[in-house]
This record gives structure tokens, C-alpha cells and sequence, in this order.
């Protein structure tokens, strides 16, 4: 992952200067299209931002969660050799782990929409000199997915955002061959997040935020459609595994919901959505937790489902 050495295990070290041509690929797809149909100049955004303060998030997700991943990868099957889509990569944290995982005889399809992110992503894989990453740079709602003899798909809270999950199971099933299996870890029910002595001005924050998700197209619960979707496109699904968490300030997960607090609220302001003065209460009364050695946080349900293509 980015926060990580630049040490590979079974990847392959190839010098800087060869990287792109001797391994590491991208391709350019729609590059203007987003998927309300509107054109962007510079980078296409997401919800929670393409910004700075977002890529450093994303990577403090992705440590807290790395164990958990692994442990769902390992338990799938994915292994040295594997060919692996990620779908919705990102910064190409996830892209990175995998690379390195499935090793030189592998190789791992990243598909993202956002330019920052995937010069993030290209950045990532330079450092470690991993030449089996492919990064296209695509919509997943308006552009089409990449064939490949596909292994394994990765995705990650992207069911949650796409406004068109039905569209997203569609595609991964017409490119995921037979026999090969899908992992999804999405949220199933958003609202068990909350803390202990309850925050009223959290909970406030975190209907604003479920407000703006479905504004924009997405749906919070996400995974709650996937059982269905997942029938009807050729898939069975093989295990399910529930992830939620009771977390103290002590513990290290605790920064999740807090980072995401902290950067969420300025794009709500942005949004019109609150002002400063509510912005400081939520504020406010996360410090008073954090501060409280007692406080506790319940998680947001995330739904672990490995699926097999069966038609």
C-alpha cells in the first residue's frame, strides 16, 4: 500500500525508466464522461472529493481495513498467479496488494475514472517497480469493461456509489468468465453508525451524508441489492461474512470514522448543505469523545459477499 516501503514481494523489480513500457499499462477510455452526462475539464469527481485531503484518507482506510482484506483475499483464493479486476481502484491501494500477491505471473486490471487518483495509482506502482498492473481509466457506469480471463473482481464500496448497481452486476457478469469468483464489500446498513454516549449532532451529520449519497445517485445500503443482482446475472453466491466494529479512541480503526468526519464536513458546506456553526458542533462533540476514554463507536455494516459466475 502507498504508506508501506517500496519492498515487493513476488513482484518483479524492473528500473523506473522501462516501468511503463515493460509492464505497467494504462489506457485512456471516455476520459470527459461522468455519469450524470455532464463534461469536466480537469479531473472527474466523486462525492467525497479527488482532493488531497481524500487520497490521504483513502490510505488511512485502507490500513485500518488491510487486515480484514487480506483475510477475505486469502480465504477467496487469491493467490501467485491469479488475474485479479479492481474495480472502482481508486489510488490503487488495493491494485498495489494484489500486484504484489499474484506477482509477476499474475497480473491485476485496474479500473478507475479519476485522473488524480490513478496518477496516484501510477505513482504507487513506480515505487515498487511492479510491471503487472494494467490501468485503464474508465466509467463504470458509461464506458465498457475490459474483457480479460478474469480470476477474481475486487469491489469495494462501489456497488454503494454507482447510480446504477443493476448496470455495474450486468458488466462484471458479462466479462467475468465461468468459475471465477467475485468479492464485494459494500455497506449494508449504513445507520448502525453512531457513538456512544450518543452524538445527536453526528447523527444529524450522518443523515446529511446518506442524503447527499442518494442525491447524487447512490445508494448508502448498497449491499442489500446484491443478493438479488447477483441471481440474475449469472452468479451464486458461495460465503457471506458480516463487519462491524466497537471501537474506543484507543483504538487505531476509530481514526475511520473520525478522518471521514473531518473531511466530509467542509463538502457539505460546499454543498450548502450546513453551515460553519454546525460544522463546529460535530466537531466539538467528536473532540468530547475522543477526549473520553469510555466513548465507543458502532461501525457502518459492511457486507463481505464472494460470488461465483456459474452462467
Amino acid at each position: 500500500m502507498a504508506a508501506d516501503a517500496g519492498v515487493v514481494s513476488n513482484g518483479r523489480r524492473l528500473r523506473a525508466k522501462h516501468q511503463r513500457e515493460s509492464g505497467m499499462q494504462y489506457s485512456r477510455g471516455n476520459r470527459d464522461a461522468i455519469g450524470d452526462g455532464h463534461c469536466m475539464s480537469t479531473d472527474r469527481d466523486y462525492l467525497l472529493g479527488t482532493h488531497e485531503e481524500e487520497l490521504a484518507r483513502l490510505c488511512l482506510q485502507h490500513r485500518v481495513w488491510r487486515p480484514v482484506v487480506l483475510d477475505c483475499w486469502q480465504r477467496a483464493g487469491i493467490t501467485v498467479g491469479k488475474r485479479v479486476l479492481d474495480a472502482g481502484a481508486g489510488p490503487g491501494y488495493a491494485a498495489v496488494d494484489l500486484a504484489e500477491i499474484v506477482g509477476p505471473t499474475g497480473e491485476v486490471i485496474a479500473l478507475e475514472r479519476s485522473r488524480n487518483f490513478i496518477s496516484a495509482m501510477e505513482a504507487a506502482c513506480r515505487a515498487r517497480s511492479l510491471a503487472n498492473v494494467k490501468i485503464h481509466e474508465i466509467d463504470l457506469m458509461t464506458d465498457d469493461l475490459p474483457g480479460g480471463n478474469y480470476d477474481f473482481a475486487w469491489c469495494r464500496w462501489v456497488v454503494s456509489f454507482v447510480n446504477d448497481a443493476a448496470l455495474l452486476i450486468k458488466k462484471l457478469g458479462g466479462v467475468m468468465p465461468r468459475g471465477s469468483i467475485a468479492i464485494f464489500h459494500e455497506y449494508g446498513h449504513y445507520e448502525t453508525w453512531r457513538f456512544f454516549p450518543r452524538l445527536p449532532m453526528q447523527e444529524r451529520f450522518r443523515e446529511h451524508v446518506i442524503t447527499t449519497w442518494r442525491e447524487s445517485g447512490g445508494e448508502p445500503d448498497g449491499a442489500a441489492r446484491l443478493p438479488e443482482l447477483l441471481s440474475g446475472y449469472g452468479f451464486v453466491i458461495r460465503s457471506t461474512r458480516p463487519h462491524i466494529f466497537c471501537l474506543r479512541p484507543s483504538d487505531y480503526m476509530w481514526q475511520w470514522p473520525a478522518t471521514f468526519i473531518e473531511t466530509y464536513l467542509p463538502r457539505l458546506i460546499e454543498m450548502g448543505r450546513i453551515d460553519e456553526a454546525f460544522a463546529g458542533k460535530v466537531r466539538a462533540d467528536l473532540a468530547s469523545a475522543q477526549r473520553n476514554p469510555n466513548a465507543l463507536v458502532i461501525t457502518p455494516l459492511v457486507l463481505e459477499i464472494i460470488a461465483e459466475k456459474i452462467d
